[in-house]
């Protein structure tokens, strides 16, 4: 092996060894599991996905109660907290809609 590839293996196993925290895809992916472990429901889609100082904060929503037509659904928005690692720190629902209904216009816009 020359010294240019074993410098080059060595530099790639140095970033990866300081750079243990999981990928956004990768904590995107544990929020889902870990909200749907611990409510019971399946995640049918994040709304929104953020990294803070401490962590990331996403907003979750979930099929609270199946309806039939699917558009009178109750669904829910869950904002979930987690730490760097991506381990779930906390979790509050946030928001309760049907399915088939539009946010309401707020502040004239």
């Amino acid at each position: 092996m020359t010294d240019s590839q074993n410098t080059h293996k060595t530099s790639r196993k140095r970033q990866g060894e300081a750079d243990d925290n999981p990928t956004p895809m990768e904590v995107l992916r544990q929020a889902r599991a870990q909200l749907g472990e611990l409510t019971g429901m399946a995640a049918e889609s994040v709304s929104s996905f953020e990294q803070t100082e401490d962590g990331w904060t996403l907003e979750i929503e979930v099929l609270e109660l199946a309806r039939v037509p699917d558009t009178m659904s109750l669904m829910a928005s869950y904002q979930v907290e987690l730490d760097q690692q991506g381990q779930l720190t906390g979790y509050r629902r946030v928001r309760r809609y049907e399915r088939g209904r539009s946010d309401a216009r707020r502040g004239g816009r």
